[in-house]
């Protein structure tokens, strides 16, 4: 993928503006994840211990003091603001709410075979299937129809991830030249070279937009309306339904034992595209922050407003941080 340098500034070196607001939002002291100076003790691996449920939740509810909201039982999934991304499987009675580059096609392809509407694994190269007719029936619209089968009590769980590797993997699959299992936004990469380049015509089907214009067009739109890029809290439905298991995509390995627990299957996902079992030494954590770095504080600042709920979630770390990605917990 090409990655453009060019910016306005001298490269991320502190991150001072993070930090004040984080006190301008009501938190008495600056979460560790936007510290840049990098912690080199011994301490630093306790973070591969993934973090509690009860943490994660009381995450969750400050994030939706900072959203001005609150949830109020019992769950209501007619209130989600995207209900076309949550799942509902009857047999195994569980509901899940999909976030596009958290994992979420692994994840339907798993509750598809536990269910036993797939009845084989799908290759890696097949997983895209999961988002057609296979797993039409079980989306969350079908059951809120009047008459429709209760989804009420079922056992609920999402899966989240890092806001910054999260838009590292939303541009290398959905708009980069590189050679991916996605590349279908092919029409947005070309809507982001048509307006940050002004460039018009036939020539846009060879162009493919850079990382830098890729965040400028995010911070110019405000994020955007399509699910791939807009931050992780708008496509939950946190305010209306209270999941019994929210998943970091970083811990997926270790949680996800204890999500099929629930689930009473033994099913398993397919496995990451990485075969590094540490979060902090994947692809995608490396590329974070190698280009991330490269980016204008400025720009890095907009960015953390525009996704700062998501990061609230779950303390998630600051691609300075020698434990990025991993939520600080």
């Amino acid at each position: 993928a090409v990655v453009s340098t060019q910016s306005t500034g001298q490269p991320l070196a502190t991150f001072s503006s993070m930090v004040q607001l984080t006190v301008q939002i009501g938190i008495t002291e600056a979460p560790s994840s936007l510290n840049p100076t990098p912690d080199t003790s011994p301490n630093t691996s306790l973070y591969l211990n993934p973090p509690s449920q009860s943490w994660i939740q009381s995450q969750v509810s400050e994030t939706l003091s900072m959203l001005g909201q609150h949830y109020d039982p019992p769950n209501n999934w007619k209130q989600c603001r995207h209900p076309m991304q949550s799942y509902y499987f009857p047999k195994i009675r569980t509901v899940f709410t999909g976030v596009p580059k958290s994992g979420c096609s692994n994840w339907i392809e798993a509750l598809l075979r536990a269910e036993g509407t797939l009845k084989y694994p799908l290759k890696s190269t097949e997983v895209y299937k999961v988002h057609q007719s296979i797993s039409a029936p079980h989306r969350m619209v079908n059951f809120l129809k009047p008459g429709a089968r209760k989804v009420r009590d079922n056992f609920s769980f999402t899966v989240v991830r890092n806001p910054w590797t999260r838009m590292v993997s939303g541009y290398r699959d959905k708009l980069s030249d590189e050679k991916t299992q996605g590349n279908d936004k092919r029409w947005l990469g070309m809507e982001i070279v048509q307006e940050m380049r002004g460039v018009s015509g036939p020539q846009l089907y060879e162009l493919y937009p850079t990382f830098l214009e890729y965040l400028q067009y995010l911070i110019k739109h405000k994020t955007t309306d399509n699910v791939h890029f807009m931050p992780q809290h708008n496509i939950l439905c946190l305010a209306s339904a209270r999941y019994d298991y929210i998943v970091p995509l970083e811990y997926s390995s270790v949680l996800g034992r204890e999500v099929w627990g629930h689930v009473n299957s033994s099913v398993s996902l397919l496995g990451s595209y990485d075969n590094v079992s540490d979060p902090r030494k994947q692809t995608s954590a490396q590329r974070a922050r190698e280009w991330f770095s490269t980016i204008d504080k400025q720009i890095i600042d907009k960015l953390y407003e525009l996704y700062k709920e998501d990061f609230v979630m779950l303390n998630y770390s600051n691609f300075t941080d020698p434990n990025f990605p991993l939520p600080l917990h």
